[in-house]
């Protein structure tokens, strides 16, 4: 199947209740004015400790997980503030995927329009793929995004995904390529608009112009 209709690949339990916006990706990482050198910042409180020393014990900074794309967390992930830098930031860190019983729904949405797939499953399932992923680093988890069906070690299971969200995966777009899709209904309801009000026409540019802003 295409790479963006079935994602399979290495999984990695991240075992914390509510894990917040604010630990996936710590503020003083935001301080950029793109989306560059995020990935420095995933998880930074828990794979290094004060000093900026690599916590060996911590899964992510095992060898073993260094190819992980799916995550496997605890309930409420991404919880806490807005920021899209943590979807960002899981991205280029190589995370594909996150299966958790419930997930942030600022977090949710920010996901879900940048194309990083949210899976919920129940939390006796999520446990026994935490157990299945800590056992054996070599177990790869698959993710059939057009069956809506997770393939695990210790068994499938469907899970939901919304008709919206389910089509962006499958034709491998994200919310800017999804809108775009409706270009030709947007450019008729403008050339509509400013015919019914054509002082609204270009307002920006127009007043750029009078100003002699370049």
């Amino acid at each position: 199947m295409p790479d963006h209709t079935c994602i399979a690949g290495k999984g990695a339990a991240i075992r914390f209740e509510n894990l917040d916006t604010d630990q996936i990706i710590p503020k003083q990482f935001l301080r950029g004015i793109d989306k560059a050198g995020l990935a420095d910042g995933i998880l930074y409180d828990h794979r290094f400790d004060a000093t900026g020393a690599p916590r060996p014990g911590f899964v992510l900074n095992r060898p073993e997980y260094a190819s992980t794309s799916i995550l496997v967390g605890g309930a409420n992930f991404g919880c806490g503030s807005s920021r899209e830098h943590a979807v960002w930031g899981l991205q280029q860190f190589g995370i594909r995927a996150v299966i958790a019983p419930s997930f942030g729904e600022i977090f949710s949405s920010n996901a879900m329009n940048n194309r990083l797939l949210l899976v919920m499953l129940p939390r006796e399932v999520i446990e026994q793929l935490m157990n299945d992923v800590d056992a054996d680093s070599g177990n790869t988890i698959s993710i059939d995004v057009e069956a809506m069906r997770v393939r695990t070690p210790s068994g499938d299971h469907n899970f939901e995904l919304s008709a919206r969200h389910r089509r962006m995966f499958i034709e491998g777009l994200d919310m800017i390529g999804m809108s775009l899709q409706q270009r030709g209904e947007i450019e008729r309801f403008i050339e509509q608009y400013w015919t019914a009000f054509p002082w609204t026409a270009n307002v920006a540019r127009r007043t750029r112009d009078r100003l002699g802003a370049t």
